[in-house]
């Protein structure tokens, strides 16, 4: 029910985000003339440096006429806000003679400017939209709102316009121009929000995701409603902000951290639109919304609390500390394994009782209102990951043991609860995301993998006394076991060994390329031949370097045939030569058809380049040009040798299905090779695939199945991604085709949310019911 006196609640709030709008106003007309000068400062190109050079140039005089017109339309946007008929200053008259072409221009470049608006400010604007329904009962805010993106961007570029300034500088400097108002809206949504909060408006906004698995209404699998903003994506077709005030869009196949609405439509062309701009990734953002949230609390109720994430670690007080350690030696005993017919260990409910009794006990000995409020928070957190049923009962008492040592990182480090990088953190999401899929098939984790763990818990629990360091020395210890381990593992090994094996033969093939062009730079070779040995050959002496070693008698045959073809194709003048070539042509064309073969190239297609090779044959028996001698061709075969010592750093070739038929003869039904499906992806969902972490796990539409599937490994450049199902059968992916999918939604994380970050919601979610247990 909304407060006797919203409205006035709701125009305050509006006004407090004016307020901040226009006090930083004059610093973000400094910010962006003086990035402008140090824009016009980089190295670029002529042209590039000209324009920018102009741009900074032009702007100092004008900037401060469009710092007055952009603060004219911000308070007329404010009075069109409160009387729908006030209007607005008009745009400045376009003299241009096409003048629908400038205004489709002029509404292309404020929306890319509300997109980037609608993107960095999408939590703090979709909290401010949540908290003024409750105020104003409206579905969703006027298109004309003061609050919308598109309202802020376009009094922007009409001021711009206004100013005398052209719409080719704002092209120079967009990226400038986005940054800085980007950053006022974010800053002004943050204070008309934490005005509202001041307020007892909404305390609390659900964070839990609006999750839409139909196939028909949301394509990318997870969606957002229409009454929430997006991680930079499409909301529903009354959404704010992006392309013709449609809203801020989600990213397709991206986890939507949302709130729960009406279920809206999404739309591709938004979601692509907005690549660049994309957050690699969505899940680290919804923690950071998160934590940031459980410092305003905490802020708002301790009044020692703030600036404390900041400050140097200390300690935790000395009877609390005691207190931590006896807990601990109490939860150890619990552990202990139990001598012949003892009863069994503790089962989490029993674990998660003690900790609970144990709870008061160090709020007793706590010295400040900071230190109790801590444990409450540590308590909280525990008690969700504890509870939480898709976490293998085996694994969850391991986890239970970590309570105290976190507890004592995070009296001493504040920061814990302000930072999502935080190692402790990261050690306890590391974990929980390679065991919770194991729940969907038999409930159960390998032992190495909970011996593991055990052991990370038990190294841990050694060092009390340093801080982060044990758990930053663990977690680097623990990714290093993920890549043994699926390498080793039954189900997996096989998949593992032959996506091995792809990549080794990709960046064979890339290395022999690289270095054939290299040698025939000065050859005088025909050049039929030359695009034979670069796009055919140097696949053929990769595919036998990969079956057989680099050092085998098969690799040297591959690698003198290609010697022989240079020499048989290069200028013959004399009749004994043309009579060698004649003799070594069988052989030779034998050990091209075998190689091929191996290859796994068709017959048909063999024949093909046989042909075009016999072509250039003949060619060299009439050319003018002069012969490779003996001693050039030694030279040649000395550098085939020693080919394999080079390795590339870049590799940018397609992987199908024949690019393993050869490899294995029946595990490749183990394998399959993902090579269509999804989008062209944005440079943003690219980076993200590249950040997936092995051992999480997924759900993946692929081939008419809808199965969970983990990631188990990933090559030494991260080009090429195995993912596995419970069963063990292999799913290789090259990094731009499982981008792909993650925007498609053909691929969605199993968890929207990382362990840490559910246990923070819900404490928070306690929290803000009954604040006094912070104090009590």
């Amino acid at each position: 029910m909304a407060p006797p006196n919203a409205t006035s609640l709701a125009r305050q709030a509006r006004r407090t985000y004016l307020d901040l709008l226009v006090r930083e106003l004059p610093a973000t007309a400094t910010a962006i003339v003086e990035g402008a000068r140090l824009l016009a400062q980089a190295a670029a190109d002529p042209a590039i440096h000209a324009r920018r050079r102009d741009a900074a140039l032009d702007l100092p005089p004008r900037a401060p006429v469009w710092q007055q017109q952009w603060h004219d339309r911000l308070v007329a946007a404010d009075l069109a806000t409160l009387s729908p008929g006030a209007k607005a200053p008009a745009a400045p008259r376009r003299e241009f003679s096409l003048v629908d072409d400038d205004t489709i221009e002029h509404d292309i470049l404020a929306s890319r400017l509300a997109l980037a608006i609608s993107d960095r400010a999408t939590w703090q604007f979709t909290d401010l939209r949540a908290r003024l329904s409750t105020l104003e009962r409206f579905e969703d805010l006027s298109s004309q709102d003061l609050l919308q993106p598109q309202t802020l961007a376009n009094s922007v570029l009409d001021a711009w316009l206004a100013a005398g300034l052209p719409l080719d500088h704002w092209r120079t400097l967009q990226t400038v121009i986005h940054d800085e108002a980007s950053a006022l809206a974010e800053a002004g949504y943050h204070e008309a929000n934490r005005w509202l909060l001041g307020q007892g408006v909404r305390p609390e906004i659900d964070l839990r995701p609006f999750i839409r698995r139909s196939r028909a209404s949301a394509p990318s699998g997870l969606g957002r409603s229409s009454g929430s903003g997006g991680l930079g994506g499409a909301s529903g077709a009354t959404g704010t902000g992006g392309m013709g005030n449609s809203g801020p869009s989600t990213l397709a196949g991206s986890p939507s951290i949302g709130r729960v609405g009406a279920d809206g439509g999404n739309r591709g062309d938004s979601t692509r639109a907005q690549g660049d701009a994309a957050s690699a990734s969505p899940t680290q953002h919804h923690a950071e919304v998160v934590l940031s949230r459980l410092n305003e609390m905490m802020s708002r109720h301790l009044t020692d609390y703030a600036g404390l994430p900041g400050r140097r670690p200390q300690p935790a007080s000395a009877r609390l500390g005691e207190a931590i350690r006896q807990t601990q030696a109490q939860i150890q005993q619990r552990f202990r394994a139990p001598a012949p017919g003892a009863p069994e260990a503790a089962t989490p409910p029993l674990v998660l009782e003690d900790l609970q009794r144990s709870k008061q006990a160090l709020k007793q000995a706590a010295d400040t209102p900071v230190e109790r409020a801590t444990i409450e928070v540590v308590a909280l957190m525990f008690q969700s990951i504890l509870t939480d049923e898709r976490i293998p009962a085996s694994v969850r008492v391991w986890f239970a043991r970590l309570q105290m040592p976190v507890l004592r990182v995070a009296v001493g480090e504040p920061d814990f609860f302000a930072n999502v990088d935080h190692p402790a953190r990261q050690l306890i999401d590391r974990m929980g995301s390679c065991v919770m899929g194991f729940y969907i098939d038999t409930g159960t984790v390998g032992d190495a993998l909970e011996l593991e763990i055990k052991r990370i818990v038990q190294v841990v629990e050694a060092y009390p006394d340093t801080g982060r360091r044990v758990f930053q020395t663990v977690l680097t210890e623990f990714e290093r076991f993920l890549k043994h381990y699926f390498t080793e593992h039954e189900t997996t090994r096989k998949g593992v060994s032959l996506a091995q094996q792809v990549e080794q033969r990709e960046t064979l093939a890339i290395q022999y390329t690289i270095e054939l062009r290299k040698m025939l730079n000065d050859v005088p070779v025909q050049e039929g031949v030359r695009d034979f040995l670069f796009h055919v050959w140097a696949d053929v002496l990769a595919t036998t370097a990969v079956k057989h070693g680099p050092n085998a008698d098969e690799t040297r045959a591959m690698k003198r045939a290609a010697a022989d073809l240079i020499w048989s194709a290069s200028a013959k003048v004399s009749r004994e030569e043309r009579a060698e070539v004649i003799r070594r042509l069988p052989p030779l064309l034998k050990t091209l058809r075998e190689g091929m073969a191996g290859s796994g190239i068709p017959p048909l297609k063999q024949e093909e380049h046989i042909q075009r090779l016999n072509n250039s044959l003949a060619a060299a028996f009439t050319a003018k040009a002069a012969s490779i001698s003996d001693d050039r061709l030694a030279q040649l075969m000395a550098r085939l040798e020693t080919l394999d010592e080079l390795l590339p750093e870049v590799g940018d070739i397609e992987v199908d299905q024949s690019t393993i038929m050869n490899l294995s003869d029946y595990e490749t039904e183990n394998l399959e090779v993902v090579s269509g499906g999804g989008t062209a992806p944005t440079p943003g969902m690219v980076k993200w695939a590249q950040q997936l972490q092995v051992g999480s796990w997924y759900q993946l539409d692929y081939r008419n199945r809808v199965e969970p599937v983990q990631l188990v490994w990933q090559g030494v450049r991260k080009h090429l991604m195995l993912f596995s199902t419970p069963n063990g059968r292999g799913i290789l992916f090259q990094s731009h085709r499982l981008a792909a999918f993650l925007q498609a939604g053909l691929l969605v994380p199993a968890e929207d949310e990382s362990l840490t970050t559910r246990a923070t919601r819900k404490a928070l979610a306690k929290l803000d019911a009954d604040p006094e247990r912070l104090l009590s």
